[in-house]
């Protein structure tokens, strides 16, 4: 790896990111307009000392994971992110793998919908960005890391969310999200970290490995929502789902009629943001 040219590209695209662009609070005297390296780390998912080590030049061979989550923090156009792979030592993925790059457009339209919980998802189900509303809404993933940001995983193997399901709707959720991924199975067949994941859930799961091998169709839809909120109790809540034509990436927003009091406990959820009123 270049690590030195590596850690310098990384410095100044850091430079040039303000926090508001990227979704962050900002107080208290700042030095620079740019992101901060713990700021960087956080929305990267990697510790804030990786990220020093990396700028400095005394880290070697960063993942392609790590490379990809700076790329998509670092709010990188195309070009911009192959050099940064470049510079890594490493080839930037290719149609045989699962997009998780965030254009600059897409970026922009996430910004257009501030006091709107969003999130964007790759076709996996695995969580790349969350805006600070969807944090508030459905809890702070920012400390989630490997398979913990896949909603898949999650579903089969983890805490699941803090979606209201009954039996019935948990079942026809969970058949989904399989159809889902075994859709994104063949379409990216050499995917190293799609075959991780399906293997870690046929293992550790004896109903997805049911719903796998059954070849059962279903799709993962919108839906009306009722999420059990720790702080403001039950919001029900229109679910919509945008798929990005030539990405394969996933748009999840939450929104409520307006003057309702669902739109009333969805605003105050964003005032309260992560923080707990009883904290």
């Amino acid at each position: 790896m270049a690590k030195a040219e590596f850690g310098a590209a990384v410095r100044r695209w850091r430079d040039r990111v303000s926090p508001e662009a990227a979704g962050l609070a900002v107080g208290g005297q700042r030095r620079a307009a740019g992101l901060r390296r713990e700021e960087l780390a956080l929305l990267a998912g990697i510790s804030a000392d990786y990220v020093t080590r990396l700028e400095q030049g005394r880290a070697t061979s960063p993942s392609a994971q790590v490379v990809a989550g700076l790329a998509r923090a670092l709010r990188l156009s195309g070009a911009e992110r192959a050099h940064l792979f470049e510079l890594a030592g490493l080839v930037a993925p290719g149609p045989e793998v699962v997009p998780t790059h965030i254009t600059p457009s897409v970026h922009r339209l996430l910004d257009r919908l501030t006091g709107t919980p969003v999130a964007v998802y790759d076709a996996t189900w695995t969580l790349l960005l969350a805006n600070p509303q969807y944090a508030a809404l459905m809890g702070d993933p920012s400390g989630w890391r490997g398979f913990e940001r896949n909603g898949v995983w999650r579903s089969f193997l983890g805490p699941g969310s803090r979606v209201r399901l009954t039996p019935e709707s948990r079942r026809a959720l969970q058949a989904g999200q399989v159809a889902d991924l075994r859709a994104a199975a063949a379409r990216y067949p050499a995917d190293p970290g799609l075959r991780g994941l399906v293997a870690q859930l046929r293992e550790n799961s004896p109903l997805f490995a049911e719903l796998w091998d059954s070849g059962e169709v279903s799709r993962h839809v919108a839906a009306r929502k009722t999420i059990d909120h720790p702080e403001v109790g039950a919001l029900t809540l229109d679910c919509d789902i945008l798929t990005v034509a030539n990405s394969d990436l996933r748009i999840m927003v939450y929104t409520a009629e307006p003057g309702t009091e669902d739109a009333e406990r969805l605003a105050l959820v964003s005032v309260i943001g992560i923080q707990s009123l009883t904290g």
